[in-house]
């Protein structure tokens, strides 16, 4: 495992996260606490420090309080990442955003009492609020920071030009995005100027939300319940287009005595220091098998017949609902 700093914070993490969502039953799955603590634990004996969580995930705060079990006796061994912005009702469906100051403050400090820590590392507005000016959000990131509640400020799926204006506020830590071999939007705006402001990307759904691991060859291979079903890339012909791209990337697998999902994150792990991916999963064994993803190799043609495979472009059907994709590039 490698270590490397979130931007410009000083804050050194493990180059492979853990995102938290589906132990709150992001996917549609029964929800199995001792397992999803048992997994963190794990995580940190193999190394990863990086944790991603959010006020949205699960309800009443499930999945903050479910970190802070698993976590307890080790704090000052992990990087603890918290989105909030996103409302849920009581039974965690989706019902508005918030990120005026007064949230953020709310936010931040239920957070603490949540995962039971005195500073949390990131604090990261998951969705950019249209009836709040970014730069009163991070504004009062800025005052947490001061205050010593709060470490980083961090933005999620927003469009460039928000992420220049709250950085000339307030320097941003992080920028979470959609950013795998099927998604690569990130290349042509976002990753230039963070490498430019000195911004980590902490690149989310890494595995395509299972896609790239192999774990969905078809809409059969989802449960009922499960958020995906609505996603256009998901459905009908789009599925079938972009199934058949994943012949290149089992090739590739196979001639590194690899699985899917480790080519993968070795192929978003080649893309710099500064790129961190955060893949999802409440099982020891996915766990371990992203962790060894950090031994593998790709050789410069490798990446090329990657490339060429997951050309910008490649994937059909947008990778959120319709009214998913108003809430990005905002």
């Amino acid at each position: 495992m490698k270590y490397f700093e979130l931007g410009r914070s000083g804050l050194k993490a493990s180059q492979l996260g853990l995102g938290c969502l589906s132990m709150s039953g992001g996917y549609g799955e029964i929800q199995d606490d001792a397992k999803s603590e048992d997994t963190i634990r794990r995580a940190i004996d193999l190394g990863v420090t990086l944790f991603d969580t959010s006020m949205s995930y699960g309800v009443d705060g499930h999945n903050q309080r479910l970190l802070g079990r698993a976590v307890e006796g080790r704090r000052d061994t992990v990087v603890i990442s918290s989105k909030f912005g996103s409302l849920v009702d009581d039974k965690g469906r989706r019902v508005g955003r918030d990120a005026s100051p007064k949230y953020v403050r709310y936010a931040c400090e239920e957070t603490l009492k949540r995962i039971g820590i005195d500073v949390l590392d990131v604090l990261c507005l998951s969705r950019v609020d249209p009836s709040v000016p970014i730069e009163d959000t991070v504004g009062e990131m800025s005052r947490l920071i001061a205050e010593g509640k709060l470490r980083a400020a961090g933005l999620s799926e927003c469009s460039a030009a928000t992420l220049a204006r709250a950085h000339a506020v307030q320097p941003i830590t992080t920028l979470q995005i959609e950013y795998s071999l099927w998604t690569r939007d990130p290349e042509a705006e976002h990753l230039p100027l963070c490498r430019k402001l000195g911004i980590a990307v902490l690149a989310y759904a890494p595995l395509g939300r299972g896609f790239l691991a192999g774990a969905v060859r078809s809409d059969r291979d989802l449960p009922p319940g499960d958020h995906r079903r609505v996603f256009p890339r998901f459905q009908g012909d789009n599925f079938a287009h972009n199934a058949r791209l994943l012949a290149t990337l089992d090739e590739v697998a196979k001639s590194k005595s690899a699985t899917p999902a480790q080519i993968a994150l070795a192929w978003l792990l080649s893309r710099g220091p500064d790129v961190f991916p955060i893949p999802s999963g409440k099982q020891r064994r996915h766990l371990e098998e992203n962790v060894a993803a950090c031994d593998v190799t790709l050789a410069p043609a490798d990446l090329a017949r990657l490339e060429d495979a997951f050309h910008p472009g490649a994937a059909r059907g947008t990778r959120y609902h319709p009214q998913g994709m108003q809430e990005v590039n905002v």
